[in-house]
């Protein structure tokens, strides 16, 4: 028994090198001169769930210290392009009719950020991740009309097609980049994940299961004062509004920058592992009033372990209803805090399984 114990995890790992040599080799022989190439630029994947996350920085072992990232706001807002601003227009318009018809609640316009662009370097000894955010002043109405990518144009090409490379992913104008925001996979101290389903009002991913938090940057909150925002304040802000959660009761970090290539949205992605509060202790504390209870519809529990947390992900209910950048997010904290090998192994079992 002794032994068992001492030998297990060793030999699980060796097992799982072995396979994965043999799969490689098994590749290179069936591989034919000609075949399509492997683009760096893959979006996420497990199996049959597929994602249009595109993980641009971070790896989930290595965190991002916040001295590490630097955000710049540019002078000037964005500005659609001819054709496009008639579709802002539209939208205006429609939501004036329904504040004046009494249909329903407007829309507010709330002043956001659009991403100009995201540079990323290393540090000369440590080779830390250096990060640069560009960002420029936009608002909501301009966030809707970019969002309609395939929406024809007048010379009968769409936005996605006009303006977009699917071979230069980071590659895009800032005006169909009108939004970032963090995304945090958050963990009781009995170690239970939190997973939230959006709520079917919401204009982004109604129903769909997405992270613990989430939350947009906003040029009138997080910028108050004409402060440049701070990422982190964003996500504490977040867990603030979402599961009335102060500061003090969890610890906080970074771990990588997401695209979701389909939408060009781009996220901060968090993970955050309260300090005291169980599982059941943060239930009670939502159920006594968050600040955004209307933007989640139900939160459920997931035992934070990666062969629980991947059948979670693949499950045949739940496979096709994730968020764009959710199983990113919490493969990459189940890396964070049980390393890759673990969460790779569990990964391949959670497929096989399927089959």
């Amino acid at each position: 028994m002794v032994l068992a114990i001492l030998f297990q995890q060793p030999l699980q790992d060796a097992w799982f090198r072995i396979r994965r040599r043999s799969a490689t080799a098994v590749r290179s022989l069936t591989f034919r001169e000609g075949d399509t190439p492997l683009s760096t630029w893959s979006t996420f994947s497990v199996g049959p769930l597929q994602t249009s996350a595109l993980v641009v920085e971070g790896d989930g072992e290595q965190a991002i210290a916040p001295e590490s990232v630097r955000v710049r706001v540019l002078e000037g807002e964005v500005v659609l392009p001819e054709e496009m601003a008639s579709w802002r227009a539209e939208i205006e318009a429609v939501e004036e009719q329904a504040e004046a018809s009494g249909t329903r609640v407007r829309i507010w316009n709330g002043p956001r950020y659009a991403v100009e662009g995201l540079e990323i370097s290393r540090t000369a000894l440590e080779e830390h991740a250096d990060v640069v955010l560009r960002l420029r002043p936009t608002d909501y109405f301009t966030f809707l009309a970019a969002q309609q990518l395939d929406r024809r144009l007048p010379d009968g090409t769409t936005p996605r097609r006009r303006y977009l490379d699917p071979d230069r992913p980071l590659e895009a104008p800032a005006f169909l980049q009108c939004s970032f925001g963090v995304n945090i996979a958050v963990v009781t101290a009995d170690h239970l994940l939190v997973v939230s389903r959006r709520s079917d009002h919401v204009r982004s991913g109604p129903g769909l299961w997405g992270s613990s938090v989430n939350e947009g940057l906003s040029r009138h909150i997080d910028s108050a004062g004409r402060t440049t925002p701070d990422l982190y304040d964003v996500a504490r802000r977040g867990m603030s509004e979402e599961l009335s959660l102060e500061r003090h009761e969890y610890t906080l970090t970074m771990l990588a920058f997401v695209l979701d290539v389909e939408r060009r949205q781009w996220s901060a992605h968090f993970t955050a592992h309260l300090t005291g509060l169980t599982g059941e202790a943060l239930r009670t504390r939502i159920s006594r009033g968050v600040a955004d209870r209307w933007e989640h519809q139900s939160i459920e529990y997931v035992p934070f372990r990666p062969a629980d947390v991947m059948r979670y992900l693949l499950r045949p209910d739940r496979v096709r209803r994730w968020a764009p950048v959710t199983p990113a997010l919490f493969h990459l904290a189940l890396v964070h805090t049980h390393g890759r090998s673990a969460v790779e192994r569990a990964e391949a079992q959670a497929v096989r399984r399927m089959r």
